[in-house]
């Protein structure tokens, strides 16, 4: 079964423009974990207003669970977390399971 990660985040109001640049690093973290198949993000859209703060959405889709663990101890992505976390706010991770 398919596993989701999605990630939420609240980038500092300076480092909003780092955004484009995650979301070009967790492409590229596609060719170092086998059974990563996709990545998408981008910014809060919704006129609901429920975001919280957080301003922009990442999802993960992985193989299977395995596959988003290889990922989630990877040392690129150790990488990617370094450059990002000092931009950030806050984060929110969140997985599940699906078709």
């Amino acid at each position: 079964m398919k596993m989701y990660h999605i990630v939420l985040v609240k980038f500092a109001a300076s480092k909003v423009h780092r955004a484009g640049p995650l979301l070009a690093a967790l492409e590229a973290l596609r060719a170092h974990v086998p059974g990563f198949q996709a990545c998408i993000g981008g910014p809060y859209s919704s006129p609901e207003g429920l975001n919280q703060g957080y301003s922009h959405g990442f999802i993960m889709t992985f193989a299977d669970a395995s596959s988003r663990n290889a990922y989630l101890n990877h040392p690129e992505h150790e990488k990617v977390k370094s450059a990002f976390l000092p931009d950030l706010e806050a984060v929110v991770a969140f997985d599940f399971e699906g078709p």
